[in-house]
């Protein structure tokens, strides 16, 4: 069977069973030692053998195959491919030559990070859909977008087989822009990630423990953001070519206001409560606010940075988990750590971390946007809270952990009836 462009697609399995078991490709946030992408992906390759069964034929597309190789093992079955940063061909050939698409990217539908990205989602979201292959979005969610990418959201994304978002906002919100395709709600899928014992053992003492407990601030840069394409730009501002850092005097100091700001508040912690201070860096593209921040503190010595750079998510879950508190900027960090029930407050510039703090319920009491007048004084008001009452939110988060865990294995139970409709052979 042929579509208008003269290309050969593939007939519903329905009736015809052409796919037994299908080759299945993941259009991600790959290889950008981002400890939250990370974890997803591992969970998602483990939901789909769940479901498919352990032979089932996975490509996992990366812009950074060095990075992704630090944690994912090519086996006969699971096969890295490298794309160019110019990445629309590749893509789309790579569409061709699978059975079911997944878009396995957290921040899926939002262009708070770069345009670039919500655009490869969509294009290959616009090349299965034109070449029949079948697309879910996999427990994702959405955001900031400007009017241009809304109208790109709105026509592309309604052109997808399956929506899955991780938070009832971010469903809502593309039911609003006008996105048609059809959707639920699950949970994110770094809730079943699995830790390694041996990730345990390999970390020193230093990283798990303190004699007065240590306290995380997992931080990001808000002013590097958006990425931006660019034919040439300064080396020291690369991302990945032709994608830029947003820098500018204004950005550069409102970077320097951010660092003194978290410097302060590090500074506040060591000294009222003797913690060991960790800068959690959950991407490698935070560590430069880290480091700045270490050099503002009057109390450096005793800030440690940890980075995805340095240690797996397996690694950077066990450190999260031994926490006495987590103040964070990064999503994934506030996920990870909810099951050992450490306490958290957030300082949030998008989307994410507002949703996923409606639906624990804390986003009244410890959600404080980046822009507030009173950040500082805020902030260091609700550490002192935590840190003087530490049992204080652990109904809270218990509650929040097991409705989250529910939702996040309910993605697999998605995967499972869109298959079996789909006519594919499945394990489960």
């Amino acid at each position: 069977m042929s579509n208008n462009n003269g290309e050969t697609i593939k007939t519903s399995p329905i009736t015809n069973f052409l796919v037994k078991n299908p080759k299945i490709l993941l259009v991600g946030y790959n290889g950008a030692n981002n400890t939250g992408s990370e974890a997803r992906l591992l969970s998602i390759i483990d939901d789909i053998k769940t479901v498919f069964g352990s032979e089932v034929q996975i490509t996992v597309p990366t812009l950074n195959e060095k990075n992704l190789r630090r944690y994912l093992k090519e086996e006969s079955n699971l096969h890295i491919a490298a794309i160019p940063s110019i990445f629309f061909y590749a893509i789309r050939k790579l569409v061709k030559e699978h059975d079911l698409i997944l878009l396995v990217e957290g921040s899926c539908y939002m262009d708070t990070w770069t345009s670039a990205l919500l655009w490869a989602f969509l294009w290959a979201t616009r090349c299965a859909y034109s070449i029949g292959v079948p697309c879910i979005a996999y427990a994702v969610d959405s955001g900031k977008l400007s009017s241009f990418n809304k109208y790109l959201v709105k026509r592309e994304a309604s052109k997808t087989d399956l929506i899955i978002t991780r938070t009832n906002s971010a469903k809502m919100r593309l039911e609003s822009i006008g996105v048609t395709a059809p959707m639920t709600v699950s949970g994110d899928c770094a809730f079943t990630f699995k830790t390694d014992t041996h990730d345990r053992e390999v970390l020193n003492e230093d990283y798990l423990n303190a004699e007065n407990g240590m306290v995380g601030l997992s931080v990001v840069d808000f002013h590097l953001w958006p990425v931006v394409i660019r034919p040439w730009g300064k080396k020291k501002y690369l991302y990945k070519w032709p994608y830029y850092f947003s820098r500018s005097k204004t950005r550069r100091d409102k970077s320097d206001e951010l660092a003194s700001g978290w410097a302060k508040v590090a500074d506040s912690v060591i000294r009222d409560y003797n913690k060991k201070l960790l800068l959690i860096c959950m991407e490698e593209v935070d560590e430069s606010l880290a480091y700045s921040i270490q050099d503002k503190m009057q109390y450096s010595s005793k800030a440690h940075v940890i980075s995805s750079s340095e240690f797996n998510a397996s690694q950077m879950t066990y450190i999260l988990r031994s926490l006495d508190l987590l103040v964070t900027s990064r999503y994934h960090a506030g996920v990870l750590s909810l099951e050992a029930l450490v306490p958290q407050v957030a300082v949030g510039h998008d989307t994410r971390l507002k949703g996923f703090y409606e639906d624990l319920g804390l986003n009244k009491d410890y959600l404080i946007d980046s822009n507030s007048l009173h950040l500082w004084s805020t902030l260091q008001g609700k550490i002192k809270y935590l840190l003087d009452n530490p049992g204080v939110l652990n109904q809270i988060l218990s509650d929040g952990y097991q409705e989250h865990l529910s939702r996040s294995y309910q993605n697999r139970e998605l995967l499972k009836r869109f298959a079996i409709k789909q006519g594919w052979k499945v394990s489960i």
